[in-house]
């Protein structure tokens, strides 16, 4: 009867109460062997009941030992990802996020549906399970248990470092992701730390937390984006050659931009853009279909007598997916984007942005903060949008990173939370990525190989996705018949822990 009582699955206080008064009662009553089947059926019960549930913190055990979970029998873990559906991902095999899940998951994927983020983190919306195997059964799905990734850092806080548990909590400090784009997201910003706090503080429902969201969008393939406003000589193009832009916003707003200059003062320009940008996203529904609608027949029409620019026609693609929208139209206000892969975009917080088409690794902050006020069916919070924006003019920088090895290319955008490694091996190379005293998840996009620390050997393919604890040296070579083993790994920033 001991061993019932400390069942993990009979813990709580309303089970031992409920085994209790009807121990007291069916001893009284009856014979006891009527106690022990109820209360087997009561374990029985529950433990159906767990390995159904997936929640935040649920554990799968399958006659593994509990604590030996928690406690991490392997220095790296592998981990089960968190994919979303949304509407703009791409369909079956064109998309890298379902090939990766298929490969992450064991099972196929619907060639019917969307696939949009392969989420690899611990937050919230999209957690990440740690996988534990058993030996040589491993690939079995009858052998596997998991645990989420919060749950298993917050019983192992060393894995994250102890200037990371300093500064962060006993938490990861970014959120990695694969996208999969084939229609265009919303035109978005992402809210700094300030801001972050008030929108979760008076809106919790729609900003689920209260950090900020810088990030990186690092090209797997040719990659189009939308990023940041235009010069001010452009924008003084834009609005001379794009006569529904004044119908909207009016004449007088329009006109201010032609009375200032690139010698004037930063403040007043942004002033003026600030101005005209507002009137144009705040436009009425009604009179906004209607413009767009026009502006639609006249492009067409031009393309009779002239080429049209890269813009208008990315504008006129804009007009098929979302039909009337005013993000349609505001695109001519923002850069136009060509990422080849390898090169990488930053987005810093209140940067106007908008992922067009193509797949890329991105790694932010952890938050899933996102202010949006165009191209999207979702909540539209323009004003906040609006008032947020820095309202920097110019074309954003492409970051291209730097070598660290032969095969290792590293981007490092100015934050804490985070940093990228791109890695290329071809086969029969090797190549190490030294101990770094912070966390570090690793995402193999292609081909296979062996990663190696300590006497610890896994071997890795498309797919895998390892948690590292902090202080391991991770060495790679690739194995079979890979021409190339491609790689990525996140982790917190080198230029963190030089200051500490």
């Amino acid at each position: 009867m001991i061993a019932f009582f400390f069942n993990p699955l009979a813990r709580n206080t309303y089970h031992l109460l409920f085994i209790y008064i009807t121990h007291r009662e069916v001893t009284r009553k009856t014979h006891s062997s009527v106690f022990y089947i109820i209360v087997i059926c009561i374990l029985l019960s529950d433990s159906s009941a767990t390995n159904k549930k997936m929640g935040a913190d649920a554990i799968q055990t399958n006659g593994h030992d509990q604590a030996k979970l928690l406690t991490g029998g392997e220095k790296i873990q592998r981990l089960r990802c968190f994919v979303k559906n949304y509407e703009w991902g791409k369909l079956g095999p064109d998309s890298l996020v379902a090939r990766l899940q298929e490969a992450n998951s064991g099972g196929k994927v619907d060639a019917a549906v969307p696939h949009a983020e392969f989420w690899m983190g611990t937050h919230e919306s999209g957690p990440s399970h740690v996988e534990f195997g058993s030996g040589q059964n491993e690939g079995s799905d009858n052998n596997k248990c998991m645990v989420t990734l919060k749950s298993w850092v917050l019983d192992n806080p060393d894995s994250l470092g102890s200037g990371v548990v300093g500064k962060w909590g006993c938490d990861l400090p970014f959120l990695f992701k694969v996208l999969s784009v084939t229609k265009a997201l919303s035109i978005q910003a992402h809210p700094n730390k300030a801001l972050a706090e008030k929108l979760h503080r008076e809106e919790p429902l729609l900003y689920r937390d209260n950090n900020h969201k810088p990030e990186i969008a690092l090209a797997v393939t040719p990659f189009q984006a939308l990023c940041g406003f235009v010069s001010l000589k452009e924008l003084k193009e834009v609005i001379t050659n794009v006569p529904e832009i004044t119908e909207l916003v009016g004449s007088k707003a329009t006109g201010q931009i032609f009375k200032v200059n690139e010698h004037d003062e930063d403040v007043k320009v942004k002033l003026v853009v600030r101005l005209i940008f507002t009137q144009l996203m705040s436009a009425s529904s009604s009179e906004t279909k209607q413009v767009v609608s026009r502006m639609k027949i006249r492009l067409i029409s031009e393309t009779k007598h002239r080429e049209l620019s890269d813009k208008e026609k990315l504008v006129l693609e804009l007009e098929e997916q979302y039909k009337g929208d005013i993000g349609v139209i505001s695109a001519f206000f923002f850069n136009y984007v060509k990422l080849n892969p390898g090169e990488a975009l930053y987005l810093d917080a209140n940067e106007p942005h908008a992922y067009i088409s193509g797949d890329c690794v991105e790694c932010m902050a952890a938050s899933d903060n996102v202010v949006r006020a165009g191209l999207t069916p979702k909540h539209r919070d323009v004003q906040t949008l609006c008032s947020m924006l820095t309202y920097k003019l110019g074309y954003p920088e492409i970051l291209k990173g730097f070598p660290l090895t032969p095969y290792v290319t590293r981007y490092l955008p100015p934050f804490d939370e985070f940093e990228v490694d791109h890695c290329d091996l071809p086969r029969g190379k090797s190549t190490v990525f030294p101990a770094v005293p912070g966390p570090s998840v690793y995402l193999v996009i292609e081909g296979e190989g062996k990663l190696q620390t300590g006497s610890t050997q896994l071997l890795v393919s498309q797919g895998d996705v390892l948690f590292v604890p902090a202080h391991n040296e991770i060495h790679i070579h690739v194995t079979g018949e890979s021409d190339l083993m491609k790689l990525y790994r996140a982790g917190v920033s080198s230029r963190f822990f030089q200051t500490l």
